[in-house]
């Protein structure tokens, strides 16, 4: 990532103590957030409305909406792999989250129209423009920081509650705009939240001079393997042709989409292969945890995001969400991880300092395997509104509430230190790579997310949702299993300098090291 450059820490004009730029950018992913969860809790509800009545939508099947779903959420993370060598490339960090902002106040305003063609090139430019935004600015947060400042992991912590707090405000206020009023008018409040945030960024330029600023001539390009390198070697041509023939007869199968997304599992495959041969020993057993790890979060965000699909509809179309004569909107629902996250967060991050102080097991891995184990556990409760729906023809809300209660306390056990524990392992030399190995692994767990629900279609809620929490429980007791290896093959990984900032709303990045606390060379 792009450094801090000739910002001035000690000129720069503080407000509690904190630079003003941290306020700027607080408020601009405060407000990029409303915006995202926004059209998030409401894109499937919008797309199976009827087609006729006061308020239309394009009357989709619950199959055909959960495939656009799986396939944006996938997609706006992948982004983050362009958006990413953007900013490290050419334009800077500071610039790219400007851009993104643009592309994505043009993307929200294109969704008001009543057009399908509007409608996909939205999509396409809200995917585009997170890809450029949110890879960038929570690293711009640690760059407004000297190293030794004690008030970093404050500042942190206040921009993490701007992105919760901007989740939460958005599911209730757009929410009910978008079912109660007019969907185009909840797309329309979700493009006004993020034009006050690109406002408020640009009108606070003068507070980010000389963060995240566009990379010299002379600096150091990204590191990491060429395409004509990589594909010289055997192993990882052989590897990326079978994914490439595979992707060709989704092609033949009439299916574009997927062969797009082999092509690129082809291309990361080889890189990844490529990496592996060419390591030291000891980086080949980190890498191997890495990859590991990599299927847990595949896992881990196929059941966790069913929370804005599979769930979504099932708030809408089988839950008795009547509360003393009003009924509440599906999409508040969506509030509820949030809310459980502001409440529970601190909370449960003492618990883990407590526990850790106590001299037990509290390694990244650990703690990754109790979170989907708790979130598997959590889909038991939606096991038990489908049981329900089926001999009642409607199931009680609490099911939703206890089971997004689990699933959020599952995050916040795993998501906080995914990213931090794969950025200790990957060799410096590849951290741009292996960055673009954790998003695919997350952006495809969204996808499989989606594909989830489209199959609850014809096998069932029951089906789904119990197959969900078997997996997860399994997933995390098979870590459990094999923690005493994988921590062996980490060789100390855990004791490296811990990332500025953890991943914790499935979107954020860990900031990468300074030049002036460098990780330990891999002997």
């Amino acid at each position: 990532m792009a450094k801090a450059g000739a910002f001035d820490f000690e000129g720069q004009p503080k407000l509690a103590g904190h630079p003003v730029g941290l306020f700027i950018l607080f408020f601009t992913e405060l407000w990029e957030r409303f915006s995202f969860f926004g059209i998030r809790g409401i894109l499937v509800l919008f797309l199976v409305a009827q087609t006729t009545g006061n308020n239309p939508g394009f009357g989709w099947t619950n199959q055909e909406a959960l495939s656009l779903y799986g396939w944006y959420t996938m997609l706006a993370y992948l982004a983050a792999i362009p958006g990413g060598l953007l900013a490290d490339r050419w334009l800077g960090q500071r610039r790219s989250v400007l851009l993104g902002g643009l592309l994505l106040c043009i993307g929200y305003g294109l969704l008001v129209f009543e057009m399908t063609g509007a409608f996909y090139a939205g999509l396409a430019l809200i995917i585009l423009g997170a890809g450029c935004l949110k890879p960038n600015i929570t690293s711009m947060v640690g760059a407004l920081y000297s190293v030794d400042d004690d008030q970093r992991d404050i500042g942190f912590t206040i921009f993490y509650i701007g992105i919760n707090v901007g989740a939460f405000l958005s599911t209730l206020i757009v929410g009910w705009v978008a079912v109660r009023v007019d969907w185009r008018l909840g797309f329309g409040l979700a493009g006004l939240g993020m034009l006050i945030g690109q406002a408020i960024y640009f009108l606070g330029q003068k507070y980010l001079k000389g963060v995240g600023e566009a990379p010299t001539a002379s600096a150091e390009p990204v590191k990491g393997g060429l395409p004509g390198a990589v594909f010289s070697h055997r192993t990882p041509l052989v590897t990326a042709s079978i994914l490439i023939v595979i992707g060709v007869f989704f092609v033949l199968a009439g299916r574009p989409a997927f062969g797009f997304l082999f092509a690129l599992l082809a291309l990361l495959a080889g890189q990844a292969v490529f990496i592996y041969q060419e390591s030291a020993p000891l980086e080949r057993d980190r890498l191997l945890v890495i990859f590991f790890t990599l299927l847990i979060l595949v896992a881990f965000w196929s059941a966790f995001e069913q929370a804005g699909g599979l769930m979504n509809l099932y708030a809408q179309q089988k839950t008795d969400r009547l509360v003393a004569g009003f009924e509440l909107p599906a999409p508040w629902f969506q509030s509820l991880s949030p809310l459980y996250i502001i409440l529970f967060g601190t909370p449960v991050g003492l618990a883990w300092l407590w526990w850790k102080r106590q001299g037990r097991e509290a390694s990244s891995l650990f703690k990754m395997a109790l979170g989907t184990i708790i979130m598997g556990l959590g889909f038991l409760f939606m096991t038990a509104a489908s049981a329900e729906f089926e001999t009642k023809g409607e199931s009680a809300m609490y099911w939703l509430l206890l089971a997004y209660l689990l699933l959020t306390l599952g995050e916040l056990f795993a998501s906080p230190v995914a990213l931090s524990f794969i950025t200790k392992l990957s060799p410096a030399r590849y951290s741009s790579l292996v960055l673009a190995f954790y998003f695919v692994a997350v952006g495809i767990g969204h996808k499989l997310a989606g594909t989830l629900g489209e199959a609850a279609q014809y096998l069932g809620d029951f089906a789904i949702f119990t197959g969900i929490a078997i997996c997860c429980v399994a997933v995390g007791v098979l870590v459990l299993l094999m923690l005493p290896i994988l921590k062996r093959m980490a060789h100390g990984a855990e004791n490296l300098p811990d990332s500025h900032f953890e991943e914790q709303e499935g979107f954020e990045l860990a900031d990468q090291p300074e030049a002036e606390e460098e990780w330990p060379e891999n002997k």
